[in-house]
């Protein structure tokens, strides 16, 4: 008797045991891939979280950069708010600023290296669109240039890469085959209250 018990104690645990990896594998599986119905929100605290800067626009002369206080989205690292700080100088200005960069140019890459020298990737409307002349250029590069340096202190130095490559200039008056270091002669002292 308590051999035939044995075996049905055992017989039992194997129906157990089967019927266990069954649902395992054939109900499991929808268990794991069903949506949860009242997933929690967790709040995008980075994305709404915004930093004071310094951006620079065309002076009402159009002779000279001047600063701008304003709000931009906070990034994590220096290059987040690098990227950050130059897609904000890309955009359209508030009214009555007006922008160095010319409309249409985009951010295509950026990085820094380890001696704090940043590399901007712009799309060629920044030289294809651009107005010409020395000022103007000289306005264009050092909206980027002046913007990163004086916002990011980490950052010593900026060259500017059209579509992934080197380039002489922008409109052929200033040498950009290397990282320009801030230069706030071009920038009105005043800011705006």
């Amino acid at each position: 008797m308590t051999i035939r018990r044995n075996v049905a104690i055992y017989a039992a645990l194997a129906v157990f045991l089967v019927g266990g990896l069954g649902v395992l594998f054939f109900v499991g599986p929808r268990w794991l891939s069903t949506p949860v119905e009242n997933p929690v929100q967790v709040p995008a605290v980075a994305e709404a979280r915004k930093i004071h800067v310094r951006l620079f626009y065309v002076a009402e002369d159009g002779q000279h950069l001047l600063p701008v206080d304003q709000e931009v989205p906070y990034g994590e690292t220096t290059t987040e708010q690098a990227k950050r700080l130059i897609e904000a100088a890309l955009t359209p200005p508030p009214s009555p600023y007006v922008s160095a960069i010319p409309s249409g140019t985009k951010l295509r890459a950026l990085f820094l290296t380890g001696k704090g020298e940043a590399y901007i990737d712009l799309s060629n409307e920044v030289q294809k669109d651009h107005s010409g002349g020395t000022t103007g250029e000289i306005l264009t590069v050092y909206s980027l240039v002046d913007t990163l340096t004086a916002n990011l202190p980490a950052i010593t130095g900026v060259q500017l890469l059209i579509d992934g490559k080197e380039t002489d200039s922008l409109a052929g008056h200033l040498d950009l085959r290397r990282p320009l270091e801030q230069n706030l002669d071009y920038a009105n002292r005043q800011s705006n209250p």
